[in-house]
């Protein structure tokens, strides 16, 4: 089976880009299962309500998120109702949200899915080597397939987390940093990692935000807004082919799609949706016939 994280979606167009190219990427790739870190969607900072919808719409399976995951208190009661949403699993037990959730996939194989904060240079969590262990703990056994989202900072803390749950879980993907890595490799026992799956929105920006903001603000420390950024949208994410009977990862490789791929894969999602659309007509009159 097949499974892409797409990372770090930021603002307006990496929602955009999202819904644009996902139903087309799913053909295309023959992707099973589609999971997004949508911590930075709502204006570059939080997700909203609305956005969790048009992300699930767009044919995304489940959210993920970082230490913004509560920017936008609204959307507090969608982590406490909706079961296709996580909070990072060392959070405290108290704060809102799930700690792992179980979704799906496309060919009927169910997959968990949590996420893990990093520590160094984050802010103060719980340990993630102790969540990560009481989430598999809570996770049914004969579930195989387990992707990690782990959202940190420093390259060593990834690798460190990664190495300790190898074997354990199928892959461990890194966001937050907004840029992509080339380090996708799979470990010994047999788990897909990646330290930064890299980001989704614009790359003429500093990640995702205008640059003549950020730059003001460096330079002469006055205060400006960091808007999001608009050109040079691309899709930035990770696919793992995992072997359901084992959940050991037997591939891994980096994804870009840029806006002008994410409009031809947008109109072969609509040409397949057409031609089903005829099958089934076609179908429907035989049967009448």
């Amino acid at each position: 089976m097949r499974i892409l994280l797409i990372g770090d979606v930021v603002g307006r167009p990496g929602r955009r880009i999202v819904q644009v190219a996902v139903r087309g990427l799913r053909i295309r790739e023959e992707l099973d299962l589609v999971v997004v870190n949508a911590e930075n969607a709502a204006g570059g900072s939080g997700l909203a309500p609305e956005m969790y919808r048009q992300l699930i719409d767009a044919g995304v399976d489940c959210i993920t998120l970082g230490d913004h995951i509560y920017r936008r208190k609204e959307i507090i009661p969608v982590l406490e109702s909706e079961r296709k949403i996580v909070k990072p699993a060392n959070y405290p037990r108290g704060a809102p949200g799930r700690e792992w959730t179980m979704v799906s996939a496309a060919n009927g194989v169910d997959v968990a899915v949590f996420s893990l904060l990093g520590r160094v240079f984050m802010k103060p969590v719980d340990c993630p080597f102790d969540a990560a262990d009481r989430v598999l703990a809570e996770i049914p056994p004969d579930c195989q397939v387990i992707l990690v989202d782990l959202h940190a900072e420093a390259t060593s803390d990834k690798q460190l987390i990664a190495r300790y749950l190898d074997g354990n879980v199928s892959a461990v993907l890194g966001t937050h940093t907004h840029v992509t890595t080339a380090d996708e490799q799979i470990l010994p026992a047999g788990t897909a990692f990646h330290c930064d799956v890299g980001m989704t929105g614009p790359y003429d920006s500093i990640l995702g935000r205008r640059i003549d903001r950020v730059m003001e603000t460096t330079r002469t420390f006055r205060p400006t807004p960091f808007d999001v950024a608009k050109g040079d949208v691309r899709l930035h994410g990770t696919i793992v082919d995992i072997d359901p009977a084992t959940g050991k990862a037997t591939a891994i490789r980096r994804l870009v799609v840029t806006r002008p791929e994410a409009d031809r894969l947008a109109a072969l999602a609509e040409k397949r949706t057409q031609a089903s659309a005829l099958a089934g007509a076609a179908a429907a009159h035989g049967e009448t016939s």
